[in-house]
């Protein structure tokens, strides 16, 4: 079902249809559209080097919205990004007479998750790489995200959404994210570009590549990404990167006998072109 036959939501209500340097997919396109028209966290998944956290990026540039980042790491708590008391700062004002020790308020950072409550209008916010925080830390993140409100305990203060903000969650799915947090998400997989798709995303990043170039890389591409036994498959922004290296040193595939040049930009690890190599003298 197209979007459109959806419904477009709230009046002021702007669809994304992806940037001049994003090529969206239909199916990413109406998840966009459907979880800012229901106001629900999108939960995005897909292999590295998808787009997944380029999608909020232009998110916020399509709907024409400020973003907030928010970098999940191992250590990573909730309340992290709602805010932060910093009392080691209020301590060396205290012995220094630096400031108004009196103010605590001084002292609350809020985190991105609060900024985005806080912020005076509607913005995209983006939770990049949920999955590497600890289990509990997605459960700890869904009485905010419901409410669009918290309360900072050390000033009696409640912090209220005056607009519920576009939020954008990525995950490499390296662990199992819990049910109830799954129920309050629209969730989209972006699968990897098939070989028309991806020609027009080299097309916006080398537009001056002529068709048989491109066709002559992507087959290098997509023969290396079918390659049995390799670790880490080449992503979209290796092949760019890759594409980018052949011209500047002037290469033309056509007239390459074997191998590969500038192997290193497409494959990261020593296996992986040792295993190329082996492959290219049999």
């Amino acid at each position: 079902m197209a979007f459109d036959q959806f419904g477009a939501g709230p009046a002021h209500f702007s669809q994304f249809s992806g940037t001049d340097t994003y090529i969206a997919s239909d199916e990413l396109r109406h998840s966009v559209n459907v979880a800012v028209a229901l106001a629900r966290p999108l939960l995005v998944r897909g292999e590295p080097g998808t787009g997944k956290t380029l999608l909020a990026e232009n998110v916020a540039e399509a709907l024409g919205l400020p973003l907030l980042r928010w970098h999940v790491k191992s250590t990573t708590k909730a309340k992290d990004g709602l805010y932060v008391y910093d009392t080691v700062a209020r301590l060396h004002d205290s012995r220094f007479g630096d400031g108004d020790v009196k103010d605590i308020a001084h002292y609350i950072k809020l985190g991105p998750l609060g900024q985005a409550l806080a912020a005076p209008s509607k913005c995209v916010l983006l939770i990049d790489e949920i999955d590497k925080a600890d289990l509990e830390f997605p459960n700890d993140l869904l009485l905010e995200l419901d409410a669009m409100r918290f309360r900072i305990d050390e000033t009696a203060t409640d912090v209220v959404a005056k607009e519920r903000p576009v939020v954008i969650i990525t995950s490499n799915n390296e662990k199992e994210l819990p049910d109830a947090f799954l129920r309050r998400c629209v969730f989209h997989y972006i699968e990897f570009p098939n070989r028309e798709l991806m020609a027009k995303i080299v097309k916006v990043h080398h537009p001056d590549l002529t068709d048989k170039v491109l066709d002559q890389c992507l087959e290098v591409f997509y023969g290396l990404r079918a390659t049995p036994k390799l670790r880490k498959r080449p992503t979209t922004s290796e092949l760019i990167d890759w594409i980018c290296a052949l011209q500047k040193a002037g290469v033309d595939l056509g007239k390459i006998g074997g191998g590969i040049p500038f192997l290193g930009t497409l494959l990261k690890t020593e296996q992986d072109v040792e295993l190329m190599g082996k492959r290219a003298r049999a």
